[in-house]
């Protein structure tokens, strides 16, 4: 769970907002080095993936309010082509990036109420089972 930890570790007892949220949910995309992200029919590494989402999500920006938002907004279907984003895992399934990082945001949204002493989850998370 490195992607999800760092930011959100160090937070108060309160909900991480969502800024934090989307931000641990690029952080988790990124930390993914055994997945590649599907974009109009080419693989981009976990690193590629992270920093493409950051910088489309500064280009909408105003209509990205939450987490949600960044997801169906930024994250789920390209603007040029209106072909799904997909997420293949290593060996070779691949899932719709819409349903892999609702999950996403479902674990996080879960994360300070199932914080372990030491600071991680206390659930498992796989690639395929966020």
């Amino acid at each position: 769970m490195t992607g999800i930890t760092p930011a959100l570790s160090g937070q108060s007892a309160s909900p991480p907002s969502e800024r934090q949220k989307i931000e641990a949910i690029i952080q988790y995309v990124g930390a993914m080095n055994d997945t590649k992200f599907m974009r109009n029919g080419s693989a981009y590494d976990a690193k590629t993936a992270a920093t493409f989402l950051r910088r489309k999500w500064g280009a909408n920006d105003a209509e990205v309010k939450t987490a949600r938002d960044f997801i169906d907004k930024v994250a789920s279907v390209s603007g040029t082509s209106g072909k799904p984003y997909m997420m293949r895992f290593k060996d070779g399934s691949e899932v719709k990036s819409r349903d892999f990082l609702m999950a996403v945001l479902d674990t996080i949204k879960k994360f300070k109420t199932e914080q372990t002493g030491a600071g991680g989850l206390s659930t498992n998370v796989s690639p395929k089972n966020p």
